[in-house]
């Protein structure tokens, strides 16, 4: 096909006593060889038709500079701010704080206005390290019971916290002890309804994969089954990939107000929830399920509280009000490093935000305020964006005019086997053109970049819940859906290929690739650079 032109159109009133009409057409594609049969005033009904073609050059943009050593460095100093024993970032802990405080003395260095915005939210916290073992029972010498500390010819085998099973967000706490001989029933694959109905006041057993899919579907059936906790085993996710054979633990939250509603209004403090790895499982289902032996259980975890999460930002302050938001999420899960999830999109902002101030510096205030933040309760529920736009939701409806977020926007070391994609979408066909003009000239510039990796690029225009719209799994969903205005907020995502390791154990600095990082901060910062220079689009 040849070169198109994109021409846009209405019809505007002119001189009403020779009934002329000026018509500028949208959103229809004209050739080169159309336009050239085409006559550029025209006579219809004995009115006078006049066709304007915009003929403006192609936009040149200014490519931003991207240092992978420098995103590199802003990466490891959020891991090695995780927790001295779970490696992880969660939310309202000192960690997630540490980590928000780096974010804003960083922002800060480079010369931004800076804030750091606090909020109290619905937060799970876990209190202390769990438990999980079996029991051989011997023969009570004592009278204290089978499996006590004295019991004699009695054997424990414990589940190692993190890599065979980890907490599940929102868990109640359980404490369940040898002597209390807990029964635990298997659900299978959470299709049956009478096993769910014969588990009241039990321990359910799940194996991943069946019609009841999401953490929340599960607590809200034990919910109302009256279950007193949940084991979910995974035996689909990641297999092999990660650890030899087995499937690990992958951590996932629950939807906060689903499960409150679920149970009447409040969270079900006494019911426990754990994910188990498919070998741990199976160890599991052989000696208590189908055998003879014991399980203890102590979980000790607070769910029905508010904790303080931050969301630290960083301001360039424009000639307008109009502002371009960057974030992405400094959380992780607890029982990772995340380098992945998501110290790669927070590292990418700080870069992002260290090549954007030497343009600032360079060419002085921009015509758009651009401001840096980064995010804190992603993982549990959004909570850190939710809160943020709420609390700025007047200024935003009136004033965003893009919201650009980075959650894991990166490619695995191992890409050449595990996958090299990056995707790019957005919910605006003018921000998509864009796109695609800037892609198309990063790729000019970088053809080896363009050669390693396949740079994807997506629009979803649809409503909220639709196939073709938005999805609200991320920190943009806020600011697309919830700016109390009929219309949409306007975002720009990007989604990497990521690391089968993400919300693992796993998921730290030996799986970082650094240069993939530089795709979506030079595509996206190269137009935040021109939105902030160019007040008009």
């Amino acid at each position: 096909m040849e070169d198109a032109v994109v021409i846009e159109a209405e019809i505007i009133p002119t001189n009403s006593k020779f009934k002329q009409q000026a018509i500028i057409v949208r959103d229809i594609i004209l050739t080169p060889a159309i336009l050239a049969s085409l006559l550029v005033v025209v006579f219809i009904s004995s009115t006078l038709v006049v066709i304007f073609v915009d003929f403006s050059p192609e936009i040149e943009y200014e490519l931003i500079d991207f240092d992978k050593t420098s995103a590199r460095g802003f990466a490891q100093d959020l891991v090695d701010l995780g927790h001295e024993d779970w490696k992880g970032r969660m939310s309202g802990t000192a960690e997630e704080l540490a980590a928000a405080q780096y974010v804003e003395g960083k922002l800060a260095e480079l010369g931004y206005q800076t804030e750091l915005n606090q909020y109290q939210v619905p937060m799970h916290r876990i209190n202390g390290e769990p438990s999980l073992k079996i029991c051989t029972t011997g023969i009570s010498i004592t009278g204290q019971g089978a499996c006590s500390a004295a019991d004699l010819g009695s054997s424990e085998y414990e589940f190692s916290h993190r890599i065979d099973y980890v907490i599940q967000g929102f868990s109640g706490e359980a404490n369940f002890r040898f002597q209390d001989n807990a029964e635990i029933v298997h659900l299978g694959n959470g299709s049956d309804d009478g096993l769910w109905q014969s588990a009241a006041g039990k321990i359910g057993y799940i194996v991943s994969g069946g019609s009841v899919g999401s953490n929340t579907e599960i607590m809200i059936k034990a919910i109302e089954n009256d279950l007193s906790s949940i084991i979910r085993v995974n035996k689909d996710r990641g297999c092999g990939t990660i650890e030899g054979d087995d499937c690990v633990p992958i951590f996932k939250g629950t939807g906060f107000d689903d499960m409150v509603a679920a149970n009447g209004g409040s969270a079900p403090t006494q019911m426990a929830f754990i994910a188990m790895s498919k070998d741990a499982g199976e160890i599991l289902e052989q000696e208590v399920i189908n055998g003879s032996k014991r399980l203890e259980m102590v979980i000790d975890v607070t769910n029905d509280e508010k904790l303080t999460i931050n969301v630290p930002c960083g301001t360039m302050v424009g000639k307008s009000e109009e502002v371009v938001i960057i974030g992405g999420h400094h959380d992780t899960v607890y029982n990772g490093p995340g380098a992945i999830d998501d110290t790669s999109g927070s590292a990418s902002v700080l870069e992002m935000a260290t090549q954007m101030s030497k343009i600032f510096e360079q060419n002085g205030q921009p015509e758009r305020t651009v401001r840096f933040c980064t995010w804190g309760g992603e993982e549990e529920g959004l909570w850190g964006s939710k809160a943020y736009v709420e609390d700025n939701q007047a200024y935003l409806a009136e004033n965003l005019r893009l919201y650009v977020n980075l959650d894991m926007n990166h490619v695995d070391i191992d890409y050449t086997t595990r996958g090299n994609s990056v995707t790019l979408f957005t919910n605006n066909k003018i921000d998509l053109q864009h796109i695609t003009d800037i892609t198309a000239q990063y790729e000019k510039a970088n053809p080896v970049m363009a050669d390693r990796y396949d740079i994807r690029l997506a629009l979803y225009a649809g409503e909220k819940g639709e196939p073709d719209g938005m999805p609200y799994n991320s920190d943009h969903g806020p600011f697309v859906y919830d700016l109390g205005t009929k219309e949409d907020g306007r975002a720009v995502v990007c989604y990497g290929s990521g690391s089968s390791e993400y919300h693992t154990y796993l998921d730290d600095m030996s799986r970082f690739n650094e240069e993939s990082l530089g795709l979506s901060i030079t595509i996206y910062g190269t137009y935040v650079n021109y939105l902030a220079y160019s007040i008009n689009t």
